[in-house]
């Protein structure tokens, strides 16, 4: 066969063709491989192997690109993720949930939808659910498979422990003399005071109804009154009338009649005098009782709000508590409820020496009066705990050995030491680190601490100034709409 002839436009038009051809091909073969792929990486699990209890803590792995939920006996959930990008990479650290919404929409991109959103920064970084492409591509968000977090969301509550790690640490069981411990009896007072509390409100509610059917008593025995004041003025006015009949100016002797009718006006200003008197004495009972009942009301309205006080006093010192020792301040602080409660001074052995950071979190109540503790650590350059599926055991591994170590070179002023554990519970959590607290630390949080040698992308392109920034919105506001506490670098 004759060796075929193209011109150079023919040429290009198939070079072209097989370019496209090519591509098509390698298209479908890497989109196949990718779908392959995701549906490898979308598989997310909840423990059917026994009962999931509350989650005390999520860890974000962002090497791996996959979240980890923890409740006090171990693992329970886990799932992808897909984090930051490069240049606003999720910051690694320690964070809480602050807020949740079911349904949440960015302000600035586009309205997007941002489904069972989980708070952890005023600034914007949150968990939601969202689409997950097998690598970091967020602007700074955690997104989990839409399932997953929906799941997720109705499992939490305001305050659970969110670690966002370089690496995949799972938190390792821990006994240290050091840990706080709680004060014997405190859930058995809580109790009691909620109890005398509720029996104080019922108190105040009898004693209300007692006021009020004694003033609606007093008002009937007013009404009595005000009627047999009435009939004596005009009983009064019958009786001058008839006197003045009996006795006319032109005669020495009264008109029979007139008489009768005088004698008639008598007793009957008598009868009325004395209905009166006895209106009047009982309407004094009724007052009487009335001014008792309302001196009852008023004590008991007292008595109740001291002991719902009481038990709002008792029932939060069963929150968990947050204290956090940072390195770089020598300081200790205190938070409660998203709300601080005190700071001291600490000592710290070798303070130029860096002590790494630590999360120590009583996962629950190891007996009546002691709890169980767990230990998170993220020292840079240090080994790793691979996760598990059930908390680690102490083994005397390198994590362990620098948590211990941790511990062992603090010293707490031992009435700082009595105050808190008059408030530690389950959940409440012990924080060390080399790092001050972030900026992002602030009303309505946690305490919020940035690992300081990892990228920040996420923190830095939501930067503030320190001051809160919300950057959820109403639907249907314009997007040019601001939040009060807002401004430009408030992003998702």
């Amino acid at each position: 066969m004759a060796p075929r002839h193209y011109n150079l436009k023919q040429t290009s038009v198939l070079c072209t063709a097989s370019l496209a051809i090519a591509g098509l091909f390698a298209f479908l073969t890497t989109s196949s491989e990718v779908r392959a792929a995701s549906s490898h990486r979308d598989r997310s699990m909840f423990s059917d192997s026994r009962a999931a209890g509350e989650p005390v803590m999520a860890v974000v792995s962002l090497r791996n690109q996959r979240v980890s939920v923890y409740d006090s006996h171990g693992l329970i959930a886990r799932a992808p993720v897909s984090t930051g990008q490069k240049g606003r990479e999720t910051p690694a650290g320690i964070f809480s949930v602050i807020e949740k919404e079911a349904e949440h929409y960015s302000n600035l991109y586009d309205d997007a939808y941002m489904p069972h959103m989980q708070r952890i920064t005023w600034s914007g970084i949150a968990l939601h659910g969202g689409p997950l492409p097998g690598y970091a591509a967020s602007h700074g968000c955690i997104r989990m498979p839409y399932d997953f977090a929906a799941r997720l969301f109705d499992m939490t509550k305001l305050g659970m422990r969110v670690i966002v790690a370089p690496t995949d640490p799972a938190p390792v069981e821990i006994s240290d003399p050091a840990l706080f411990q709680p004060k014997p009896g405190a859930a058995e007072a809580a109790a009691a005071r909620a109890t005398e509390a509720a029996e104080a409100t019922r108190n105040a509610e009898q004693a209300k109804l007692a006021a009020g059917a004694a003033s609606r008593e007093a008002a009937k025995a007013t009404a009595s009154v005000r009627m047999a004041e009435n009939l004596k003025a005009r009983a009064d006015a019958q009786l001058a009338a008839a006197e003045r009949l009996a006795a006319p100016a032109d005669s020495e002797h009264p008109v029979q009649p007139a008489e009768q009718i005088k004698d008639y006006a008598t007793a009957k200003a008598e009868a009325v005098d004395a209905q009166l008197a006895n209106a009047r004495a009982e309407q004094q009972q009724k007052l009487d009782a009335l001014s008792s009942a309302r001196e009852t009301a008023a004590a008991a309205e007292t008595a109740r709000t001291a002991a719902a006080q009481q038990a709002r006093e008792a029932a939060r010192a069963l929150e968990p508590v947050s204290v956090f020792i940072s390195r770089k301040t020598q300081r200790l602080y205190v938070r409660q409820g998203f709300q601080p409660i005190f700071e001291s001074p600490v000592s710290i052995a070798d303070a130029d020496r860096p002590i790494g950071t630590h999360v120590f979190t009583a996962m629950d109540r190891a007996g009546k009066d002691n709890l169980q503790w767990s230990v998170v650590s993220l020292v840079e350059g240090g080994h790793r705990a691979p996760a598990t599926e059930g908390l680690g055991h102490g083994n005397g591994g390198p994590d362990l050995a620098e948590a211990k170590d941790a511990l062992a070179r603090i010293t707490i002023p031992q009435d700082v030491l009595d105050r808190i554990e008059e408030m530690a519970g389950p959940r409440s959590s012990l924080i060390i680190s080399d790092e001050a607290a972030s900026s992002e630390t602030g009303k309505g949080t946690d305490f919020i601490v940035l690992l300081s040698g990892e990228p920040q992308g996420g923190i830095k392109f939501r930067h503030h100034d320190g001051e809160t920034a919300r950057t959820d919105r109403p639907r249907g506001v314009p997007t040019n709409w601001s939040a009060p506490f807002a401004n430009r670098f408030s992003v998702w």
